[in-house]
């Protein structure tokens, strides 16, 4: 197990005891404050941790992140079944960014030695949760859940805007051949692969070239979530029946000294699933991504503009 994997299970613990009572809190997700708001009122009937008594605190984690910079904790109630918490939990993001997230919601009892004991947890997909909901309510805690497989769809969203220019459309023959412009303009809310941030850079390819020609890269952006790059390629040499049979791929990675890790990417194109008559994987575009590629075809000197997810398939 990662570090943060025994924290997010383990935390030290020592033995077990069985898990039994519930967790009253709310959920509330301020849009002025970009804010999601975990209001963590009181545990009932919590299981005795040594004689006759507990020493709980409340942890959660905005899953699948599973660092620190993910995790909060409440006061520590000391010698209590029946604790009161009153406190509110707090997760800078913005709510579309909720999709895909799971709150997980674990009551542990505190112990001198670092011993601490697990008391059962709650978890709640947040993207299917009403927000509309601001009530408290009672979840029975449940036993230790199986550690996730990191099953993540999207890493974060990939802000982008791309422009055909047809051969000769812009006067005295200029330009020479269709232009396909792509302005990468940054990522939004990434998920980093391990505890931390993310030192981000972009890739593209238009295949089926996907020779080193055919590459573009973005700059590195260092230790940001929300990496702003700003960066414009130039594809020449192209029709119009050229582009319907491309895909423009983006991938975005993690920069190290000497290895990169992807964290996603997206793929344009009519995900036809073949290209120039014969099958190709990448020709997988999403409805969404689709979209954008056949407006970018039905609107030929026009930019488009796109806000897509990195997916991790």
């Amino acid at each position: 197990l990662s570090g943060s994997l025994m924290s997010l299970y383990s935390e030290g613990e020592l033995g077990r005891v069985a898990v039994r009572g519930c967790v009253q809190f709310s959920l509330r997700y301020d849009p002025a404050k970009k804010e999601l708001q975990v209001h963590v009122l009181r545990c009932r009937e919590l299981a005795e941790a040594k004689k006759q008594r507990s020493d709980p605190y409340i942890k959660t984690y905005l899953l699948p992140d599973k660092s620190n910079r993910s995790k909060r904790k409440t006061a520590v109630r000391k010698r209590s079944l029946d604790p009161v918490f009153n406190e509110t939990l707090k997760y800078k993001l913005e709510k579309r960014d909720l999709q895909g997230r799971t709150l997980n919601l674990s009551v542990w009892h505190h112990d001198s030695l670092g011993r601490n004991l697990f008391l059962g947890e709650v978890e709640v997909a947040l993207g299917t949760w009403d927000w509309a909901n601001t009530r408290p309510e009672w979840f029975s805690l449940q036993p230790r859940m199986p550690i996730p497989s990191d099953g993540l769809a999207s890493r974060g969203n990939l802000n982008l805007a791309l422009k055909f220019i047809p051969a000769g459309s812009e006067g005295a023959g200029m330009p020479p051949t269709g232009e396909l412009h792509i302005w990468v303009k940054d990522a939004q809310s990434l998920i980093p692969l391990q505890s931390g941030t993310v030192d981000a850079f972009v890739q593209c390819y238009v295949l089926p070239d996907d020779s080193k020609a055919s590459r573009q890269k973005t700059r590195v952006v260092k230790r940001s979530l929300n990496p702003l790059f700003n960066h414009t390629m130039v594809y020449d040499g192209f029709q119009a029946k050229d582009l319907a049979e491309a895909c423009a791929e983006f991938t975005l990675w993690h920069h190290e000294a000497f290895s990169k890790h992807q964290l996603g990417g997206i793929r344009l194109s009519l995900g036809t699933g073949s290209s120039y008559g014969l099958p190709v994987g990448w020709m997988d575009s999403t409805a969404e991504e689709q979209g954008v590629w056949k407006q970018l075809l039905q609107q030929p000197g026009h930019w488009v503009e796109a806000l897509l997810p990195l997916r991790t398939n």
